[in-house]
């Protein structure tokens, strides 16, 4: 009859109970499940085990056995028995085996226990760490998923510091929900100016991830921000009586919108204005003075494109036959360089709001 002997226990360190009621707190403040975490511990476990070995002998993980419950902690290596060892690390002679399993043949797997008395204190540390970590990643991952999903949307931050290359850095969110965003020279509406602990409302543009947590991308120059500066200043925008269309922007100078009524007796233009200009004076304020144009958008390109040209009259708009995306526009001569505009930024922002290109001659050529 084969000789039975017990199998050897590893010694344990008593810090389960300590560890899983942190995990347990973990996930009712932060929603991380408690077996995520668990496995999480192991693994940090069982890598700072095998750097912290005397031998320094590289152990592959997967011979390590991590035993965690709420009664401790407690550690095994996997060897394979055999006759002749070759590699130390993962073989154990047959004889030696059986000291650990008398039943054990060559070939077979051993469990030997790990003393982890002296690795107690790297235990504790290692899973302190980890626990540390999933908290941040935890936050990372929820801000990331909070900023991701307030994409293309208006938001008002902080500004937290700016940059000698000019960039600005906005501070979002309030306790866990804080992030910071960096609003680009670029994206900056020209001429204005900004301290430390100013407000300011930008447009998100994409959230990344990085190290430190989510990177927001914000603009002020997206004709976005146009769009949702009406959107909060006309109801009738919002609950989708009036939509806009199109629009055309240089930030800091002027834009150019075009709308349409998606209901009967509904003024879209009117809507947008505001009474005594109220509303679009609002925006107006927000982008520190920009002019807006808003015209009604019109399915027939000629009517379209004589409204893009306002505050110009027009005489005609024909379509060029020779250019489905050309037409000619014929303005009174002294009607002329309102049409063009400053440096032909009327005409040029008309162009891009109707994505026509637009000749436009006076009266006395045409």
């Amino acid at each position: 009859m084969a000789r039975t002997k017990k199998k050897t226990e590893a010694p344990q360190v008593d810090i389960g109970a300590e560890i899983f009621a942190s995990l347990r707190e973990l996930e009712k403040l932060k929603g991380i499940p408690v077996s995520y975490m668990e496995e999480r511990l192991k693994q940090a476990l069982t890598n700072a085990y095998r750097k912290d070995r005397e031998d320094h002998r590289d152990i592959p993980a997967e011979n390590v056995v991590v035993d965690l419950s709420e009664k401790g902690l407690s550690m095994y290596l996997v060897k394979t028995a055999v006759e002749e060892i070759e590699d130390s690390a993962v073989e154990i002679h047959i004889d030696t085996a059986r000291n650990y399993n008398p039943d054990v043949q060559v070939g077979d797997s051993v469990t030997i226990p790990v003393d982890i008395q002296k690795f107690g204190r790297i235990a504790a540390q290692t899973a302190k760490q980890v626990v540390i970590q999933g908290i941040r990643e935890a936050e990372r991952g929820a801000i990331y998923e909070s900023y991701s999903s307030k994409s293309q949307e208006l938001l008002t931050g902080t500004v937290l510091r700016i940059d000698p290359t000019g960039d600005i850095f906005v501070r979002m969110g309030q306790g866990n929900e804080q992030s910071d965003a960096v609003l680009r020279t670029s994206e900056q509406i020209p001429g204005e100016s900004y301290e430390p602990g100013d407000l300011i409302r930008v447009y998100v543009l994409e959230v990344h991830k990085a190290t430190r947590g989510p990177l927001v991308h914000v603009s002020r120059t997206h004709p976005n921000v146009v769009r949702r500066l009406f959107e909060l200043e006309t109801p009738e925008i919002a609950d989708g009586q009036v939509e806009i269309r199109n629009i055309a922007r240089e930030a800091g100078s002027r834009s150019k919108i075009a709308v349409r009524a998606a209901m009967e007796n509904v003024d879209p233009v009117g809507a947008c204005v505001g009474p005594r200009g109220g509303r679009v004076g609002a925006v107006v304020e927000e982008l520190n003075g920009e002019k807006i144009d808003i015209v009604v958008w019109s399915e027939d390109p000629c009517e379209y494109v004589k409204a893009a040209l306002s505050p110009a009259d027009v005489i005609s708009v024909e379509m060029d036959p020779t250019n489905p995306k050309g037409c000619r526009v014929v303005v009174p001569d002294d009607q002329l360089s309102l049409a063009i505009g400053k440096e032909g930024q009327n005409a040029r922002l008309a162009a891009r709001l109707t994505g026509l290109k637009i000749d436009i001659k006076p009266a006395s050529q045409a």
